[in-house]
């Protein structure tokens, strides 16, 4: 029993890299519907296991680098690929089965800077002790989730969408999500310590900015939850740090 109790976070931990897993087979067929549900389906996963083992009383290191493993696939590498395919897509090439060395046929390789930065992000977070209240970088499920956000951008027809089906731009992009997963930028929590609108205006802003976009826009929206959470984050000049990816 007692086995099982200090297992079950890192149980649930794995179940988190099964979703991954999962979208990354969805990623190879384009199924972004599909690829979206088993990301969300690992990050609450993620979100469940960390919480599991502080009620438990049974957070270690184990948990700590089975945790960094399984959001290195279902948050760093998941986006990377989904990147890799929106480049080549916009490229109208087929890298896979017709790989040459030339320029256009490297391009969606940069999409793996995605995989990169989040690897390097999470091995950060393993030994960095200052996060505590808030997030230095934005955090490898949130950058997941922007990403994930484009092909149903796309899809949208909105005009200032178009801008994702240029290939150098999400190029440049595979770059800035590498940078701002690694930026040395406090971001504020959302966690709540008490719930009056002193403490947490701009958690209630957030939160209330989040749910008009959504029932407006849907999943697409959240491409600009995730950059208005920045926005706001570096106007509040918020410094303070939290224990998580």
């Amino acid at each position: 029993m007692k086995t099982l109790k200090t297992n079950l976070p890192n149980i649930i931990t794995l179940l988190n890299l099964f979703s991954g897993i999962i979208a990354l087979f969805f990623v190879f067929k384009h199924q972004w519907d599909l690829v979206f549900l088993f990301v969300i389906l690992g990050i609450l996963l993620d979100f469940i296991d960390g919480l599991l083992a502080r009620s438990l009383g049974v957070s270690g290191e184990m948990g700590l680098q089975l945790d960094s493993l399984a959001d290195m696939v279902t948050s760093g590498l998941v986006p990377s690929l989904v990147l890799f395919f929106l480049i080549e897509k916009s490229l109208k090439i087929d890298v896979l089965d017709n790989f040459t060395l030339n320029f256009q046929y490297l391009l969606p390789f940069a999409g793996i800077l995605v995989a990169l930065g989040s690897a390097w992000r999470l091995a950060k977070f393993n030994i960095d002790e200052r996060q505590t209240t808030s997030f230095i970088g934005l955090p490898t499920p949130a950058n997941a989730l922007m990403i994930l956000s484009i092909p149903f951008l796309i899809d949208s027809k909105m005009e200032m969408a178009k801008i994702f089906q240029n290939p150098y731009f999400l190029v440049f992009f595979s770059f800035i999500s590498a940078f701002l997963l690694n930026m040395e930028v406090a971001l504020f929590s959302l966690k709540f310590k008490d719930f009056s609108w002193k403490n947490n205006w701009n958690k209630y802003l957030l939160l209330v900015f989040s749910l008009i976009l959504l029932l407006i826009f849907g999943k697409s929206a959240l491409f600009f939850i995730i950059v208005f959470y920045i926005i706001l984050s570096i106007l509040t000049k918020n410094r303070t740090i939290e224990i998580t990816h």
